[in-house]
């Protein structure tokens, strides 16, 4: 059963639609998660729907319960013509920056899909994929179909990750917080430091205690303690 306060707002093909008729035969919608997170991956979705089937009720990823997602995951999957995900580590992170290597996971992604893209949608107002054709949606997870399935595809493929770095480093709570800064991650940080998969050149590193783990060190220190 859907729940009632995502009834309405199921996202549509309106964009979509639209470039289909401008003459875009493949259009991927596009997504990313983990940008704030401070250990783990930076993971990009890259999502081509069908236009004649819907599955019912996709969603900002944001929007559902992790249940709902894992639910969710094969269906969408199967669903759409290509999908792919991809991935810049904790360390590309800190070596590159996190715009770089956002970039590249979208690029890794892009990669993934083996077919030949005409139109790009993604969520937000920066372009991270640079596209011959993109559209910029702020909010365009909640609204375009194509970017809410990129959304669950990497959050999910992101989660499981971290779920299964938890079991290397049960202290920080990654299977519950995926690497994101809640209080038992904080904690957690304070009273052990840094993990292997951390990302060390985060400025939130500077307050902590070293513990065998060298820091990496940027001339622009990436993130705060409120991101």
């Amino acid at each position: 059963m859907l729940r009632e306060a995502l009834k309405r707002s199921a996202p549509g093909l309106g964009v979509e639609r639209s470039l289909w008729d401008s003459g875009a035969s493949v259009v991927v919608g596009v997504d990313e998660v983990g940008r704030g997170a401070w250990a783990g991956p930076i993971t990009v979705g890259a999502a081509v729907v069908p236009r004649d089937r819907r599955i019912y009720k996709i969603r900002d990823s944001k929007m559902l319960t992790e249940d709902e997602r894992e639910s969710l995951f094969d269906r969408v999957a199967d669903w759409c013509e290509a999908w792919a995900v991809g991935h810049a580590s904790f360390a590309e992170c800190d070596e590159l920056g996190m715009s770089a290597a956002q970039r590249l996971a979208a690029r890794r992604a892009m990669e993934g899909l083996g077919v030949a893209v005409d139109a790009v949608v993604l969520d937000g107002s920066w372009d991270f994929v640079g596209a011959l054709r993109t559209e910029k949606i702020v909010g365009g997870d909640a609204r375009c179909l194509s970017i809410a399935a990129a959304s669950i595809l990497a959050k999910v493929t992101r989660d499981r990750m971290m779920r299964d770095e938890a079991d290397h480093y049960p202290a920080y709570g990654f299977d519950s917080n995926k690497g994101y800064p809640e209080p038992r991650h904080q904690a957690a940080l304070q009273w052990f430091g840094p993990s292997a998969i951390h990302r060390r050149s985060w400025v939130f590193m500077e307050s902590l205690m070293w513990n065998g783990v060298p820091r990496f060190v940027r001339p622009d220190p990436q993130g705060s303690l409120f991101d």
